[in-house]
């Protein structure tokens, strides 16, 4: 029973997610690809990665990351930050226009958020928020972000 809870909040996420990319571009071509789309979440949960910190946890090559990379520089939702300490090395960053964008979802997850806090007591989101950061930290290490 708790994976399929588990499995129908995250859906209910992703699919009012979905519902609200569709709403915005309606009746004007999207700017990004699906593909972009998850190049972009990635970058953004990395912080700030190298595109070959980008392209090793995407598991593709440097060469298909640069491409990508490019791709969403010329679109506007990212660009490359030049390291203080190495000058030959470049750091990604999301841009403005990808927040706007992002909004999209973290709007909504704000509002459950806060539902969550009127519906429980202080405590059990005490609970719920402990529950949350051993899953993230402990068991799900596979996928390392701070």
């Amino acid at each position: 029973m708790l994976d399929q809870s588990f499995s129908k909040v995250y859906t209910k996420f992703k699919l009012h997610f979905y519902r609200k990319v569709f709403q915005r571009f309606q009746g004007r071509d999207a700017s990004l690809t699906t593909v972009e789309t998850f190049c972009l979440e990635i970058i953004h949960g990395l912080k700030k990665p190298t595109i070959n910190e980008f392209a090793s946890f995407a598991q593709i090559s440097p060469q298909n990351a640069t491409y990508k990379v490019n791709n969403l520089i010329q679109k506007g939702y990212l660009r490359k930050i030049q390291s203080p300490e190495d000058k030959r090395e470049y750091h990604l960053q999301v841009t403005d226009k990808y927040f706007e964008y992002y909004n999209i979802s973290y709007s909504y997850l704000s509002t459950v958020m806060d539902r969550i806090k009127k519906r429980f007591s202080e405590a059990e989101v005490e609970e719920l928020e402990k529950i949350l950061n051993i899953v993230s930290e402990e068991l799900m290490n596979e996928v390392p972000i701070d």
